[in-house]
């Protein structure tokens, strides 16, 4: 549980390090976050900050909402997003209040959640990755199908969830565990690595990682027992414990 920003993705471009390395990062602009509602425990049961971000025409606001805008003293927003934090949090928040990217720091790592692109009706092979199949000697117009999709008589049908073509992308998709390059305090931006789920302008949610990386341990030589003894050494004149003795005789042959 913790407070996250919500905002647009703006495009993709790159920074340069100190050492010349050139990195991928997506500009997330995080501006003008107000918080129009917080919930406790007393009032709602549980403990959340509510986020509206952007700007929408009074004309577009239904009653409802511009009551709810206006009881917070807020600028009706097009994106309403609650995060649910701990109690501890809400004393530096309140209604009307402000949040801004100081949240983060450079080097943190977010998840960072969206609506996917849409890729619109798509094949079993751009959709699910099938691998197509010959394209001659024998085969007329399948070599990009999906093969067989159903049983014998029993049970005689199509489970669901197979994986067919559809419509693809368009779906909620979070990215998790990336990292925070550049902060922008002056224009309140965010430089994330990589790429995020969405279009250009589209609407993007930033919080705190649930998970963090695991660190890679190298494996460490297997140490000597500290009890473990020297084996004691052996007298020059001592024999092996398979030596004969010199009178002895040898062993009869068998007889033929």
């Amino acid at each position: 549980m913790s407070l996250g920003l919500v905002g647009r993705k703006v495009g993709m471009t790159r920074v340069f390090t100190e050492d010349g390395d050139t990195v991928p990062v997506t500009v997330v602009d995080v501006s003008n976050n107000r918080v129009t509602q917080i919930k406790t425990p007393e009032t709602d049961g549980y403990t959340a900050v509510q986020l509206a971000y952007g700007q929408r025409r009074p004309a577009r606001v239904n009653k409802a909402a511009a009551g709810h805008f206006a009881k917070a003293g807020a600028v009706a927003g097009h994106t309403l997003k609650e995060f649910r934090v701990n109690a501890d949090q809400l004393t530096s928040l309140k209604v009307g209040g402000a949040v801004g990217v100081d949240i983060f720091k450079v080097g943190q790592k977010v998840d960072v959640s969206g609506t996917s692109q849409g890729k619109g009706f798509a094949g079993v092979i751009k959709r699910h990755h099938f691998s197509s199949n010959r394209a001659s000697h024998g085969n007329s117009v399948s070599h990009n199908k999906p093969g067989s999709i159903g049983q014998n008589q029993d049970p005689g049908r199509v489970f669901p969830g197979k994986r067919m073509a559809g419509h693809m992308g368009a779906e909620h998709s979070t990215v998790q565990n990336v990292e925070i390059v550049r902060i922008d305090m002056e224009r309140q931006l965010l430089l994330i690595r990589g790429a995020l789920p969405g279009s250009r302008g589209g609407g993007v949610t930033v919080k705190p990682t649930v998970r963090a990386a695991r660190a890679v341990v190298a494996p460490k030589p297997a140490a000597k027992s500290a009890g473990a003894r020297p084996a004691a050494a052996k007298p020059a004149d001592a024999k092996p414990a398979d030596a004969k003795p010199a009178d002895a005789k040898p062993a009869a042959k068998a007889a033929k």
